[in-house]
């Protein structure tokens, strides 16, 4: 069962407010994913107060970075349930994970940021993980 909208909406508006695009659809992803030119970063958003909490402001900060992804979108974890599995399925190889972040460059999966890895640290740290992987993967 889906959480309450209400519940997650200033969940999504931290992502939001910042023009990251929200998938809550299967079509949406797949318009998203079947755009292979450049780079792009999908999140997988939660509620999860531990990692998500600090996900989305270490997201907000990483984007202020010099090099950045052409395209970024989100989808909720426990609220877009279809658009959320459909996500997880271009990378499915990887144990369902959320929060998350996938990078992508010409559609190929580059690097992924799972839970285990943001649970814990500030937003700081995972702002300087993600644009340490924005520059290793998507300058030039």
């Amino acid at each position: 069962m889906p959480y309450d909208p209400v519940l997650v909406q200033p969940m999504r508006d931290e992502l939001t407010a910042v023009g990251i695009e929200e998938l809550q659809t299967a079509d949406d992803v797949d318009r998203f994913m079947t755009d292979n030119s450049g780079s792009a970063m999908l999140v997988i958003n939660s509620v999860c107060g531990c990692a998500a909490g600090s996900a989305r402001p270490g997201i907000r900060m990483a984007l202020r970075h010099e090099v950045t992804p052409d395209r970024v979108a989100t989808v909720f974890a426990g609220q877009d349930l279809e658009a959320t599995a459909k996500a997880r399925g271009y990378f499915a190889h990887i144990p369902p994970s959320s929060p998350s972040v996938a990078l992508f460059r010409d559609g190929e999966l580059v690097f992924m940021y799972p839970r285990h890895q943001i649970e814990g640290r500030p937003p700081q740290v995972i702002a300087a993980d993600l644009t340490e992987a924005f520059d290793e993967h998507f300058a030039n």
